[in-house]
């Protein structure tokens, strides 16, 4: 127990019998059992006893006719309230003259005086609201002071019993019978059964915030203003009270006279604070001071030095009374600086609670006290390096382990994650240089404290804290965690968001050939390599290999995914240096990310088809199983892209690839050299003849595509007279004459036909053009029949339009806006209506313009 008040005699041996004590100021008055009121001033002494100084000032003989049993004083309005001879009177304070007596109190039992204090802002006195309770037989008698008097507000409260106690909760009032207490809503007069009273006497006092001590036998349970308890447990007293009021901050009882103790205790947190012997104690009186009475004997509790207080409870570890005191300091009387102190007690409550393992409250204090985060940090151990731990003062913070450690953990990560957020609200730019940095650091203590909080008591948290875009964590410091822990993969994480790639891929790469384990494989080094952009390309190059030479279908997602998948936030890597890689590592793979390049991604730069066909035909000209199918893509791709320059390539393909060399050639508009290789060297009538199809266009350079064949068959030399063309072939070149005669030019293939060709060898196509000829004529002789029944026909209809007429009057409405015409140029149509000549050539210009 701590010694909170020192317990001074200050009226002994009073030769008439006390019976009943009230206080105001330095003033002390005494109602006794003749009716005699007795004012005594008690002035504060500096003797080292500590005896006190007491002046009889007054005594009134005639204040009443029978014992005053009970005494308020109300110092605001200058008076004092009383009940004698069951009866509630009003006198005057500075004469103790009688003011009036409240005559419908007559068999008043007990009486109690809410006063509150209103400050109206601007009002150059407060006002004050004064109510009163008096319990008089089976009901309860309200007034308000107004005027100067107790008037009777408009109705009385009626009980089931008659109250042996009771007090004013805001608009409620608490009532204790003999056997129950209730309380009572004042506007409704609504009566709330609560429990019963117990073996004493009932006994109500009212607390601060609208709340209330019932007492129950050895407890006071705490209610409000609904009767509803405020707190979990109850007050616990040695004996049960038979006097009880509060003294900021602590309850003070009288427990059985006959026992001669007071007891002091704190409601929160439940504490004794000290007991005190004294004789026969039975009344008792709290203002500005505080006074015990018994029938003859005044006492008066004088409280130690707050500070004195403090220190006992600090050395008993109560600093939440600490706390509650400490904020009772006034800065000008003390001595010492409250907010500094306040702080200090606060500290050391945390490092008490800490102490306790009460981890998650030590912490909240310790943010609410804006402790230096490694402070904290530093209660627990191998969090921090030892450089950076900040030491704590004579506190040796307790060995953890097991469940309380990861208990401790939990609670420092809800205290950095709200550092972090509250230090993320302050931007570099607002800080000075100094203060910047040392935001920095906190940032990166923070999080790499975080980082190894998480690994050991919720890993899943890790990998949302690296991934983040502002994780603070060190490198150093959280890559010797995760490597302790094993934790591979958010590892690899931390390397990313630091931008160590190589160290990543490093990592990946000898995880990739474990048989087993989150890293296992290829995959997550897949993964990797697509997240980096063309500014890593050698990374990538390197790193790709093993993948390529294993793997080579996933490996090559590493180039072609990021474009596709719109998770992707990877930029393209340049399409002409991943080609010029892979055709170094490996053609067919170079080979594979072409065709998707080209194919899928429609790219149709020439430089890229060029590439594909050199890599088909270095394949083609390499040999092995594969090189039939390389061969037989070179063809299709080569008959089906539009986007290769031939020029280039030509000189590349042998002699021998001749369908390929032909539909180069074909690429470059040289029909005869294709042609010559169709028809005379590979001697196939039917693919020259396709190429014809394909080629022809008429109006064009291709227009006479046929005729070269046909002179080819002849044996006469075309554009490349370096090559024979060999012996004619004349049935292949009527053949040709008879087939496609219309698309080729009857006179320039006549010229060229040997003289002595027989005419019923060209008779056939002779026939065929005459018919084509005679079909063409008549085909023209029908249009021409047609056109001219089209232009009498418009001829007749104009005629019959000219010659009917209409009558434009001053009714008729214009068809487009209808508005009169009157007098304005109008159009008129051939099925008879009208408009205004603006209005059509405004519909003639919109058609126009659509």
């Amino acid at each position: 127990m701590s010694d909170a008040f020192d317990c001074i005699a200050v009226v002994e041996k009073l030769p008439i019998q006390i019976e009943s004590i009230a206080t105001f100021g330095s003033t002390l008055l005494v109602g006794t059992r003749k009716g005699h009121l007795i004012l005594y001033e008690v002035a504060n002494s500096d003797d080292p006893t500590g005896k006190h100084k007491v002046t009889l000032k007054k005594t009134n003989k005639n204040f009443a006719t029978k014992p005053i049993v009970q005494l308020t004083v109300v110092e605001e309005l200058n008076i004092i309230i009383s009940l004698s001879d069951s009866i509630v009177s009003v006198h005057d304070l500075d004469t103790f003259g009688l003011r009036f007596r409240l005559t419908k109190t007559q068999g008043a039992v007990v009486f109690n005086a809410d006063l509150k204090v209103h400050r109206p802002r601007g009002a150059p006195v407060p006002k004050y609201q004064l109510r009163l309770a008096v319990s008089v037989r089976r009901r309860i008698e309200l007034f308000e002071w107004r005027d100067n008097t107790f008037q009777d507000l408009l109705f009385d409260l009626n009980l089931p019993d008659t109250a042996k106690t009771i007090a004013w909760c805001s608009d409620s009032i608490a009532v204790g019978f003999r056997k129950e207490y209730c309380i009572i809503k004042t506007q409704t007069g609504k009566l709330i059964e609560l429990f019963p009273t117990g073996k004493n006497d009932p006994l109500v006092s009212s607390l601060p915030n609208g709340r209330l001590a019932l007492v129950k036998d050895e407890m006071s349970v705490i209610v409000n203003s609904d009767g509803k308890p405020t707190q979990k447990h109850a007050t616990m007293w040695s004996e049960s009270p038979s006097v009880m009021e509060y003294y900021k901050p602590y309850m003070i009882a009288i427990l059985s006279p006959s026992a001669g103790l007071v007891e002091i205790r704190t409601i929160d947190p439940k504490h004794l604070v000290q007991t005190i012997s004294v004789t026969l104690p039975k009344y008792l009186a709290i203002g500005r001071a505080i006074y015990i009475a018994s029938s003859h004997t005044i006492w008066r509790l004088v409280p130690k030095s707050l500070q004195a207080q403090i220190e006992q409870f600090m050395v008993a570890n109560q600093y939440e009374l600490s706390l509650q005191l400490a904020e009772m300091i006034e800065d000008d009387d003390s001595g010492v600086d409250k907010e500094d102190y306040v702080q200090e007690i606060q500290y050391k409550f945390a490092l008490h609670l800490f102490a306790q393992h009460r981890f998650e409250d030590s912490l909240k204090r310790f943010a609410g006290l804006d402790t230096d985060p490694r402070e904290v940090i530093g209660l627990f151990p191998s969090l921090l390096p030892k450089a950076a731990v900040q030491k704590q003062s004579e506190f040796r913070a307790p060995v953890l382990a097991g469940q309380e450690l990861e208990k401790g953990y939990l609670a420092l990560i809800e205290y950095l994650l709200d550092k972090r957020h509250m230090l993320g609200k302050m931007k570099d730019t607002e800080l000075d240089a100094e203060r910047a940095q040392h935001q920095r650091t906190m940032n990166e203590i923070i999080d790499t404290t975080l980082l190894k909080c998480y690994v050991q008591v919720n890993e899943r948290l890790v990998g949302p804290l690296l991934k983040h875009h502002d994780n603070n964590c060190h490198l150093q410091e959280s890559e010797r965690t995760l490597t302790k822990f094993e934790k591979w993969s958010e590892l690899v994480l931390l390397y990313s968001s630091k931008k160590e790639h190589g160290k990543a891929l490093k990592l990946l790469l000898e995880k990739a050939h474990s048989k087993s384990g989150p890293l296992s494989g290829p995959s997550r080094t897949i993964e990797y390599l697509q997240s980096l952009g063309p500014e890593h390309l050698d990374l990538i190059f390197e790193y790709s290999k093993w993948i390529l030479q294993k793997y080579p279908s996933e490996g090559l997602k590493i180039f072609i995914v990021r474009n596709e998948d719109p998770r992707s936030k990877a930029e393209p890597l340049p399409v002409d240096k991943v080609v010029a890689y892979l055709k170094d590592f490996n053609r067919e793979i170079a080979i594979r990310y072409l065709e998707h390049v080209i194919n899928d991604w429609k790219d149709q730069r020439s430089e890229l088809h060029n590439n594909l066909i050199l890599l088909y035909l270095a394949e083609a000209k390499g040999g092995g199983r594969k090189a039939e199918e390389f061969r037989r893509q070179l063809m299709v791709f080569l008959e089906k892209s539009e986007c290769y320059k031939a020029a280039p390539l030509i000189k590349d393909f042998p002699r021998d690839y001749l369908l390929e060399r032909a539909l180069l050639l074909g690429k470059l508009g040289r029909h005869e050299a294709a042609l010559r290789i169709y028809a005379l060297e590979l001697k196939d009538e039917s693919k020259a003849e396709e190429y014809c199809r394909r080629k022809y266009r008429q109006g064009s350079a291709s227009e006479d595509v046929y005729l070269a064949l046909f002179r080819m068959y002849l044996g006469l030399e075309n554009d490349d007279s370096s090559v024979s063309v060999g012996e004619p072939n004349i049935i292949a070149a009527l053949q040709v004459l008879t087939k496609h005669h219309q698309y080729i030019d009857t006179p320039k293939a006549l010229a060229v036909l040997p003289k002595e060709t027989e005419l019923k060898k060209v008779r056939s196509f002779l026939e065929k053009v005459i018919e084509q000829q005679a079909m063409q004529w008549r085909h023209g002789q029908v249009l021409k029949s047609l056109r001219h029944a089209e232009l009498l026909q418009v001829h007749q209809q104009r005629m019959q339009i000219e010659s009917s007429r209409v009558l434009v009057t001053d009714e008729h409405l214009c068809s487009s806006c209808r508005k009169r015409l009157q007098t304005s140029a109008f159009a008129r149509h051939p099925d008879g209506t009208i408009e205004h000549y603006w209005c059509y050539e405004k519909k003639l210009k919109d058609s126009t313009a659509k």
